[in-house]
């Protein structure tokens, strides 16, 4: 196989952005491609954890990124009978950090930074419209085959990240399973521009409701806040995407309004998947690709973000010479376990707390913040930081 001195990356999303910019700044030369003709304007995730922007920092993203969101440096827990159950501020962790806050901005607002900066880079190239099918690879390279302009063409490079998504071309060609189930709720997220701290008192940027019959949280951004319902398996798509439907919800949030502005409702549906391996011969999966959980806590960008970061500053070291290629083997050895201890578990035991009547949450969380230690244990948790910490000791 003759080889470009190339790094190919598969999906143009924020996880696949972060890894070309980490590559580009270590002066390893990227090509990406992307399905798509553009960059996507959905907003999907929008919840960036502090030491995720502490990475974002070290790319020059972190300041850009901060000015057009929102800091949200508390959050709380509330339930529909008992009322607002405990509240936490990432001020308690400032010490492991230097961003103590999560910033509420959409992902399409970072993947623009990113793209930018990468457009005035000479060992970048993005290439649109060019969704990456097949892989073959031998001890020197990779070989991808792209469905492009209504053809078939291939590229070739030493090594190819995959962070084309949850259904990764790449992973199947690869032939790596996706282990695990799909919720049988979906969730629909409603945004309004309604601000709810003006009528709930005490309300933060980020307020979780418990409640067994029909919990919500509430996300505030910049212009919008994102209300999110889980949709119950007996109720149709056609019936949770109807606007009456989505004001019937939208009237359970507070008492005594029941119209609200809504701007878009869009309705999901909910896996918890990790893939078999993250690594193949020359071949990584990150972000997605790799592994998928529910949108509670945040972590699902987040983590595809830190895997992006663990793989590449790898893989600049081995590029330059710096280190062996056995060091890439130690990607899939920490990301993948952390995702299943950490990312998989915590982002389960948020649902389930949610479907509570929080009583025993409440009960629990007051105990948290009564004592400094757990609290700090427990803020490192939610942050993320403690499974950054736990990769760093898997060695």
């Amino acid at each position: 196989m003759s080889v470009p001195e190339r790094v190919l990356i598969a999906g143009a999303g924020p996880v696949g952005l972060v890894a070309a910019a980490n590559l580009v700044r270590s002066g390893v030369p990227v090509t990406m491609f992307e399905a798509g003709p553009a960059l996507s304007d959905e907003s999907r995730a929008s919840t960036f954890h502090p030491p995720t922007l502490d990475m974002l920092d070290e790319l020059g993203a972190a300041a850009p990124l901060i000015a057009q969101g929102l800091k949200a440096p508390r959050f709380q827990y509330r339930s529909r009978q008992h009322g607002l159950l405990a509240q936490f501020d990432f001020g308690r962790i400032a010490d492991a950090t230097r961003h103590p806050y999560r910033v509420q901005c959409e992902q399409s607002k970072l993947t623009r930074i990113l793209l930018d900066w990468l457009r005035n880079a000479a060992d970048f190239e993005i290439v649109f419209d060019s969704a990456v099918r097949e892989v073959t690879q031998d001890d020197v390279g990779v070989a991808i085959t792209l469905a492009r302009n209504g053809g078939v063409e291939t590229r070739a490079g030493r090594w190819l990240i995959a962070a084309d998504g949850a259904r990764s071309d790449v992973r199947r060609s690869l032939g790596i399973e996706f282990v695990g189930f799909t919720w049988p709720e979906r969730f629909l997220v409603v945004s309004t521009p309604f601000d709810f701290r003006n009528v709930i008192p005490g309300l933060v940027e980020v307020s979780y409701l418990a409640d067994p019959e029909r919990w919500h949280f509430l996300l505030q951004t910049p212009t919008l806040c994102r209300v999110m319902f889980p949709i119950a398996a007996q109720e149709s798509d056609e019936l949770a995407v109807s606007p009456a439907f989505a004001q019937a919800l939208m009237a359970t949030v507070v008492p005594g309004i029941a119209h609200y502005d809504i701007t878009h409702a869009t309705l999901y549906r909910v896996h918890q998947r990790v893939a078999g391996t993250f690594q193949r011969g020359r071949a990584f999966l990150i972000g997605d690709a790799a592994h998928i959980n529910n949108p509670l806590g945040g972590m699902g960008m987040n983590g595809g973000i830190h895997d992006a970061m663990n793989l590449t500053t790898r893989l600049a070291e081995v590029w330059h010479g710096r280190a062996p290629a056995s060091e890439l083997a130690r990607y899939d050895r920490q990301r993948r376990l952390v995702t299943l201890e950490y990312i998989e578990t915590q982002s389960i035991r948020n649902k389930r707390n949610l479907e509570s009547d929080g009583v025993e949450l409440g009960r629990s969380l007051r105990d948290i913040a009564a004592d400094d230690v757990r609290t700090y244990d427990y803020l490192l948790g939610v942050s993320m930081i403690a499974s950054l910490r736990r990769a760093d000791q898997l060695g």
